[in-house]
């Protein structure tokens, strides 16, 4: 069976699911929906968005207006395209709409459950927002980290300097990436990932091409809930393998970090000083999840500023 009439099968089996699941509903009044594209069966309106969704949406919130509806797949959205409307979302009725719709690939190892980016806006997630804002974003913590900043970029200088003698060409995007990587992992654990020109490097920077690419590639299993036990693309999978690599690279630095007397003022051993308290603010899944997004949104930068292609993907 080719992979088409899978993906014809697959999509009949969530059409007439979806019929089953809304059948004891169909008498009631549908909800009043902003206007938007008439959608079609099954696949509903996903057709309309095209390789380039972003700038499909703008084209049809032209005819539509700022606020509309869309229906992907089982899934009905309703989309924001104008400052006024987003302000009104976003600012007077923030609490309403704060939660964000999980997408498959971010469920792995329990990740929507222990991540501040997918959290509801409740109790836990407040106190995650104060230790980031405490420990990650302040005035002192930024002032520490000066000379490691100093260091990591004495360091590429360093290294184009030696190309430059030497008349070997320098790749950017690997040598800012190295960099940013370094700089990340200097601030976090106190260790650098990888050096110029290294394999390390280049691995650790598909790792976290590949969670990226993974978490903002099209999913059927979101548009059709239906098919998330089956995970018809593999990208729940593929993602769980990204996480278990990172997962044992921050599980072997925390537990080398409990085992050593050595005091570094780094981020990870004060979230593990936070751990360890009466009170314990914060668990190990803590810790490896919150670390994760960290270390991921920092990298995406780079990735983003040597392959603008990678923004196509997001859209």
């Amino acid at each position: 069976m080719d992979f088409l009439t899978l993906l014809l099968v697959l999509l009949s089996i969530a059409w007439i699911s979806s019929l089953v699941l809304t059948s004891n509903s169909r008498a009631r009044k549908s909800p009043k929906l902003p206007p938007g594209p008439y959608p079609f069966p099954i696949i509903g309106n996903i057709l309309r968005l095209g390789s380039q969704p972003h700038r499909s949406l703008a084209k049809l919130s032209t005819k539509y207006g700022p606020v509309m509806s869309l229906k992907l797949g089982s899934i009905t959205t309703v989309v924001i395209s104008s400052p006024e409307a987003a302000k009104i979302v976003l600012q007077k009725h923030d609490l309403a709409f704060s939660s964000r719709t999980i997408p498959s690939a971010a469920e792995p190892l329990n990740h929507d459950e222990f991540s501040m980016v997918w959290l509801p806006v409740e109790n836990h997630w407040r106190k995650l927002r104060k230790i980031c804002k405490e420990q990650m974003f302040s005035v002192a913590r930024l002032e520490a980290s000066q000379g490691v900043r100093r260091d990591k970029l004495q360091k590429l200088w360093e290294y184009v300097k030696e190309c430059s003698k030497t008349g070997r060409a320098v790749d950017i995007g690997e040598a800012a990436f190295t960099t940013s990587l370094n700089l990340m992992s200097a601030t976090l654990f106190s260790v650098e990932f990888a050096q110029f020109d290294s394999e390390s490097s280049q691995e650790m920077k598909d790792v976290v091409w590949g969670v990226m690419k993974c978490i903002g590639s099209p999913n059927f299993a979101d548009y059709f809930p239906v098919l998330k036990s089956v995970d018809p693309q593999g990208i729940f999978k593929q993602t769980k393998i990204y996480f278990e690599k990172l997962f044992a690279i921050f599980d072997g630095i925390i537990d080398e970090k409990l085992k050593s007397g050595d005091r570094k003022d780094d981020l990870v051993e004060a979230l593990i000083e936070l751990s360890q308290r009466d009170d314990a603010e914060l668990s190990r899944n803590d810790i490896k999840h919150l670390l994760l997004v960290t270390f991921l949104s920092y990298n995406l930068l780079t990735a983003l500023g040597k392959d603008l292609t990678l923004i196509e993907v997001f859209y």
